[in-house]
């Protein structure tokens, strides 16, 4: 299987901006007592998954990303874990909920506002699901568009599968910690997978150990291109035992 890195289309007549929208709750920074790293993790989203039957002083903790002590962390990611996806990644940082906002400008079918958000209209995303590809599922977005005829976008929930390949990080590299996954946040300027940790029932999937980093199979290259759908760019990348 081949697999590939999804980035956004550079062409001039793409102007989308979703940079106004925000999802409105997430798991708050967490201040680690093995390592004292006070950060969070970019790029876990799940658009899908709706807090708001939460206590109103619960969704107030979890609106603010503002690092708070490892038990109240813990304390924050069980109460929010039953209402998560089956074995869904929850470290500081996490997001949840709509994306709400407004947005501008002119949309592919496919979009990437950054390289760890994946959009896609209504249209393309039932045209990919009718191709029988797998791991695709779409969020209904809460944004007022700057525009007379608005663009049904939908975001994608993707599960965080797939690690790079320990072979491209350099020796001196230092582990992740233990309790809250911190490290070396320098990502190799050149990067493979490793094969043995990529989902053999997902055609589309952002790494567990890098999250910013979205990929997709030739499956879902081939119909992307045979549905004659725009707005993204395929990059290979090497995976290796």
């Amino acid at each position: 299987m081949t697999f590939y890195e999804i980035t956004q289309d550079p062409a001039p007549r793409y102007t989308g901006d979703l940079s106004n929208a925000a999802h409105p709750w997430g798991l708050p920074g967490m201040q680690c007592p093995t390592c004292n790293s006070p950060g969070g993790w970019v790029g876990l989203q799940y658009p899908c998954v709706d807090l708001s039957g939460l206590p109103t002083r619960e969704l107030q903790k979890l609106s603010t990303p503002w690092p708070v002590p490892f038990e109240e962390f813990e304390r924050l990611r069980e109460l929010v874990r039953p209402l998560a996806p089956k074995d869904a990644l929850l470290k500081p940082g996490t997001v949840f909920g709509q994306r709400t906002g407004t947005g501008s400008g002119h949309f592919g079918q496919l979009f990437m506002q950054n390289p760890w958000s994946l959009f896609a209209t209504r249209e393309a995303l039932e045209k990919l699901q009718g191709a029988g590809l797998r791991g695709l599922q779409g969020c209904s977005l809460n944004v007022r568009f700057r525009a007379r005829r608005a663009p049904e976008l939908l975001e994608l929930q993707l599960v965080a599968h797939g690690t790079l390949h320990p072979g491209c990080l350099p020796p001196s590299r230092k582990p992740p910690c233990p309790q809250c996954g911190s490290g070396d946040v320098s990502l190799p300027d050149t990067y493979w997978l490793d094969a043995a940790t990529l989902p053999a029932s997902l055609d589309v999937f952002r790494l567990s150990d890098w999250p910013t980093l979205i990929f997709a199979t030739e499956r879902m290259v081939d119909a992307v291109k045979r549905l004659e759908l725009d707005g993204v760019m395929f990059r290979e990348v090497e995976a290796r035992d």
